[in-house]
């Protein structure tokens, strides 16, 4: 697999590409909620995730697959074809990437800036409301959140915003607290 770097390098190159091609097309939103369902199958199906992570399979078997899991998906053409490529380009490994990065672009380009928000459980309506609102105030200017559910943090929220990181999970305190109390003890 590729170096961290250069996978990033390349997640911006066609990212960029794709939200030129998008904003030509006047499908910025469309595209973006279409990588997002993707990125949704990847995290639901554990074939999907290796067909995407794996170096085994070809390039032909990639771009099938693609192919065919894009059709029955209904993801809109720009979405699909874009895929497609990326498949038969051998860079389904970046995909993650350039589904973050395209976000990123989007969201700049709306004057936006993204959070990636970890939470325990799903937020409703009105705890992302409040949590946009905070963020806002922090940031100066609007914020879209991209959620992830992780059990694991037992409670409270992880927060990436830019290069900033606010972790009031439950998780890390219990962590925190039991350092503590190794080096009392």
């Amino acid at each position: 697999m590729a170096s961290s770097t250069s996978t990033t390098s390349v997640a911006a190159r066609y990212a960029r590409s794709l939200y030129e091609l998008a904003a030509e097309a006047k499908s910025v939103e469309a595209v973006e909620e279409a990588l997002g369902a993707f990125e949704a199958m990847i995290g639901e199906s554990e074939d999907l995730k290796r067909l995407v992570e794996s170096p085994v399979f070809s390039a032909d078997e990639q771009a099938a697959a693609i192919d065919a899991i894009v059709a029955k998906a209904g993801l809109p053409d720009l979405a699909s074809n874009f895929l497609g490529v990326v498949a038969r380009n051998r860079r389904l490994f970046a995909v993650p990437a350039m589904i973050a990065a395209y976000r990123d672009i989007a969201a700049r380009e709306r004057g936006e800036v993204t959070a990636e928000v970890t939470t325990a459980a799903e937020l409703n309506a009105t705890q992302e409301k409040q949590l946009k609102a905070a963020l806002k105030e922090v940031a100066g200017k609007d914020v879209t959140l991209h959620v992830t559910v992780d059990p694991s943090i037992l409670g409270g929220l992880i927060v990436k915003l830019g290069s900033r990181q606010i972790d009031t999970s439950l998780k890390t305190k219990l962590s925190s607290l039991k350092l503590a109390l190794k080096e009392v003890g």
